[in-house]
């Protein structure tokens, strides 16, 4: 910025046949107005730019958490499809998500860091692209940030050599395929140079923040992690506080229910989907919108497996709704929706909600009367009743609430010990390393 307004300047050239006196008063204002004009702001840093690749069978929870962490610390993320030609993938356990671009329209494109998330057969999809090998190396020789999680560091980055000389981790089924070149260690999140690895979903909220940390500092890292209620001691025993208890047996192969709307939290709802599904829950994703495809909270696209016209057709056994302030919102403004949860809660069948659904959603329409329920800190205070809001999940009777992202893989793991016993929630918590 000049130090005085281009204006100021024509003003003073026009005026310079004037008599002295009236010039050299021209010329204390023209200094005095530059003066008080706005100085130069300082430059905010440069944007940083993720590519997250997306194929067939990724872990869905290890992407989305990836790109909404990131995107929640304002990097700009590209979500990539590997797929030739298609921009929507088949994520594991039925999670359909859909890209912002081809991976083979980025191939000339740079970037501050590239996170493979793992999954199989995901991860040998990237393994296999030769576009995405040729971006990832480049990118490393350049001495940027690389990173990987779950079987991705092995299957991918251990086969292009990346790894080599280096200390990595990766998921426990994977971990003898790291090659004899790689000190294979077993930290929930390893840091060794310009890579960063980890082991599972249970690790990736952890592996995020870091990757945040790696990028813009740990004063970042902190304002990120802390609005997501994050667990206080990763890796420990999960549990939940519970009154009223009640018996959830509803057989093998339950019924289950989860609406999806813009403006829905992907991680949450990603996290509930797909360790539902993982321990054998028959989960039907609905969307409130006129399509399939929403556009959640980070802007992460998930596609519904049915309209919410015709999910409403069914029974269901448990109906959980995700946070996320615009889901939240769009749930509470579903007559069809609300009057389905209302007439689970007369018949005294199952129902729950996490991070801003409990206070938006179902405590406006009288669903928490009589109960003891949680929900987004923030949320507190448009609880009628307060007193078990501390707790990371209450379960109440026919009814469970949680908090927020970080406590979502919680909540989903109570809800699989109510549904099949502690044994098959704590044997699912160990398989994704989240103890």
């Amino acid at each position: 910025m000049a130090t005085r307004p281009p204006v100021f300047s024509t003003l003073t050239a026009s005026f310079s046949p004037s008599p002295p006196h009236l010039l050299r008063r021209l010329q204390t204002l023209t200094r005095a107005l530059a003066s008080s004009s706005p100085q130069p702001m300082a430059s905010s840093p440069p944007l940083k730019k993720v590519l997250v690749p997306i194929a067939n069978g990724t872990e869905p929870m290890e992407a989305v958490i990836t790109i909404d962490v990131l995107r929640r610390a304002g990097a700009d993320v590209a979500v990539a499809s590997v797929e030739p030609g298609a921009a929507q993938v088949a994520a594991s356990w039925g999670v359909k998500l859909a890209a912002d671009t081809l991976l083979a329209d980025l191939a000339e494109a740079d970037f501050d860091l590239i996170s493979l998330p793992g999954g199989m057969p995901g991860a040998s999809t990237f393994r296999d692209c030769k576009i995405l090998e040729n971006i990832v190396k480049k990118h490393a020789e350049k001495g940027k940030l690389y990173a990987a999680v779950c079987a991705a560091p092995a299957v991918a980055l251990g086969a292009w050599g990346l790894l080599n000389g280096l200390k990595a981790t990766c998921h426990p089924s994977v971990m003898d395929k790291l090659p004899s070149e790689v000190q294979a260690v077993e930290s929930r999140v390893q840091i060794d140079g310009n890579c960063v690895t980890s082991r599972g979903p249970g690790t990736t909220m952890e592996y995020s923040v870091v990757l945040v940390e790696q990028l813009y500092g740990k004063e970042k890292a902190d304002e990120v992690a802390g609005p997501m209620v994050m667990r206080p001691q990763h890796g420990a025993e999960f549990s939940m506080k519970e009154l009223n208890s009640t018996s959830w047996n509803v057989g093998e192969n339950p019924q289950i229910l989860v609406p999806i709307a813009n403006g829905t939290e992907e991680m949450e709802a990603v996290m509930i989907i797909d360790i539902l599904r993982r321990a054998k829950a028959n989960v039907v994703v609905a969307s409130l919108e006129g399509t399939l495809e929403i556009v959640a909270s980070r802007n992460v696209k998930m596609v519904a497996d049915v309209l919410l016209d015709d999910a409403l057709k069914q029974q269901y056994d448990l109906i959980l709704l995700p946070g996320g302030l615009g889901g939240a919102q769009a749930y509470a403004k579903s007559d069809k929706l609300i009057g389905l949860i209302k007439k689970q809660a007369e018949a005294s069948k199952l129902y729950g909600a996490i991070c801003a659904s409990p206070a938006i959603a179902l405590e406006p329409h009288g669903l928490l009367k009589g109960k003891k329920a949680t929900s987004y800190p923030a949320m507190w205070s448009k609880l009628a009743d307060q007193s078990e809001c501390e707790n990371r999940v209450v379960v109440d009777g026919n009814m469970i609430t949680s908090q927020g992202p970080g406590t979502s893989m919680e909540f989903s793991l109570a809800i699989v010990e109510k549904l099949f016993g502690r044994e098959r929630a704590f044997e699912l918590a160990k398989s994704m390393v989240f103890v």
